[in-house]
């Protein structure tokens, strides 16, 4: 073996010892590159050139100037912001009481609402925390097995994952992007970019047909033990459901949800405008559920702001309202001058939600934890490219590639390969990491192979999903374990998660056999 490929190797082994070794990622993911350069350029096997190149990478390559990434702390905001306004525990309290009396009612909205933070948050670990300390108790409390009840929550958990926006699918997008460019170089064909509308779109059908499994196996399991999921009782005294609760509660986190989806799959806005959307709306539905908690009085200016925006929304579809050298009629002019009014009523909104978040002491902390995820995932992201040019830099990529192309079974036994190296690593490392460092290296031959893009990027995604779900190591596993009450076993807590885990594996194999069911709607919106 040729001394790169044994630094190659060697590189990678010692990157992956430091990270189980507990070393902090970024630093890690650096440090490991840099060490392992200076040896490749002592030994004469490694071009300086390398290193010298890699700051104009980082500030005029694919990092500082994408706009893929730029939705990442939009997207960070937007959850952190719902996480810490009580949406989750609204909307838990709002779905399990109008599923009162439906023998697993309480797991149903577990998983209805598991959904909706997904597509509102994409964190796993908030999820799944969130999920246990306010549902677990009262799953508990009405009799539900306790298998059942920590494998819903923790599946519920992990579905941020994979439906969108997620900020697997964003991190995940700008990977494989880059990876279908270089293996378009290689093969000569056309240039092929990979968009996170595409990965969104791609992951929708398969987001909801793992949301009916769940759903399906808990109505079995309703049907078949009946004692294990009890109808919920609700407690005396409680009062009916407000047409006000069910509309804040319910349906404003509804309506979010549909605007950034919409806005991205529908064309109208691309993903980092949509992440700005998300974000806005999060303040405002902050603002309407904090606001009698802290007192204030600002809920009429924010609900001015939300008739505002659906006033801005029907002006920009009905009238022509471009500003230029155009002849434009009265009641364009006016809808001009309507939108303008329109728009500092918003902007008057959300200074209004932001003052209610602040007056409810939220709005610091949901800044600094921001900050800290969007620097983490940065500093990340600026290591692990310091990896990759490095381990491209003793040829590894080559070597990669020549070991997955020598697979028996060709593209399948590659893939699979892949995924199940994919899977091992998820049990000890972040999906940050194994995006920034795993992806970049597999994903290029893959694509060569004939794999579509999207299609594998979605696989990954599930992949890496059951791999956060699986014992002994699944992280989801390791936040309900610290979220739950003492009397809730470990072992208890690892069986409760084996069926869902057998529906996780069956939506894989499900999409392996039928792509369409990843392609099919990115082709529909790209056309």
């Amino acid at each position: 073996m040729e001394l790169e490929a044994i630094l190659a190797i060697s590189m990678f082994v010692a990157a992956i010892g430091a990270l189980l070794a507990g070393y902090p990622v970024a630093l890690t993911l650096g440090g490991v590159a840099l060490i392992f350069a200076l040896v490749g350029i002592a030994l004469g096997v490694f071009p300086d050139s390398f290193l010298k190149a890699f700051p104009s990478r980082i500030e005029g390559g694919s990092i500082m100037q994408s706009q893929t990434l730029i939705a990442v702390p939009l997207f960070v905001l937007m959850g952190v912001i719902l996480e810490r306004s009580r949406v989750a525990e609204d909307l838990l309290t709002i779905a399990s009481r109008l599923l009162a009396g439906v023998r697993g009612g309480l797991g149903y909205a577990v998983v209805l609402v598991g959904t909706l933070l997904a597509a509102s948050t994409g964190i796993v670990g908030a999820t799944v925390i969130t999920m246990t300390l306010i549902a677990l108790p009262t799953m508990l409390r009405q009799g539900y097995d306790v298998r059942l009840a920590t494998g819903t929550i923790a599946a519920s958990g992990t579905l941020g994952q994979i439906i969108p926006p997620s900020i697997v699918l964003i991190l995940l997008a700008d990977a494989i992007s880059n990876a279908a460019s270089q293996a378009s170089l290689r093969t000569g064909a056309g240039s092929a970019v990979v968009s996170v509308g595409d990965l969104f779109a791609g992951a929708l059908i398969p987001g909801l047909i793992l949301v009916a499994f769940y759903l399906a196996w808990i109505a079995l399991t309703a049907l078949t033990r009946p004692a294990a999921c009890p109808p919920a009782v609700l407690e005396e005294g409680t009062a009916p459901l407000t047409a006000r609760e069910v509309a804040i509660g319910l349906g404003a986190p509804l309506v979010l949800i549909f605007a950034v989806l919409g806005s991205i799959l529908g064309g109208i806005a691309p993903p980092t405008e949509a992440a700005a959307i998300g974000a806005g709306g999060a303040l405002l539905l902050a603002g309407l559920r904090l606001a009698p908690d802290a007192n204030s009085r600002l809920s009429p200016v924010i609900l001015a702001g939300l008739v505002s925006l659906l006033l801005i929304l029907v002006l920009r579809n009905t009238l022509d309202l471009r500003v230029g050298d155009i002849a434009h009629s009265g009641a364009a002019m006016a809808g001009m001058g309507l939108t303008v009014l329109a728009c500092l009523a918003f902007t008057a909104s959300l200074v209004a939600g932001a003052l209610v978040l602040r007056k409810a002491a939220q709005l610091t902390p949901a800044l600094k934890s921001t900050a800290h995820i969007t620097s983490m995932v940065f500093l990340i992201l600026i290591g692990a490219s310091l990896f990759s040019l490095v381990f491209r830099g003793f040829d590894g990529d080559d070597l990669v590639a020549g070991v997955l192309h020598a697979v028996p079974g060709g593209k399948w036994g590659a893939l699979a390969m892949t995924l199940l190296v994919m899977f091992v690593l998820g049990f000890f490392l972040d999906f940050i990491e194994i995006v920034f460092v795993v992806v970049p290296l597999v994903a290029p031959p893959l694509i060569m192979l004939g794999c579509d893009p999207v299609w594998l990027a979605i696989l990954m995604a599930v992949n890496l999903q059951t791999s956060f779900l699986t014992p002994p190591f699944g992280f989801a596993l390791f936040y309900l374990r610290g979220a739950a009450p003492p009397e809730v076993s470990t072992l208890q807590i690892w069986r409760g998660a084996i069926p869902f885990i057998g529906l996780q594996l069956l939506l894989m194999a499900l999409v392996a056999a039928v792509p369409a069911l990843a392609t099919w709607l990115p082709a529909i919106a790209a056309s």
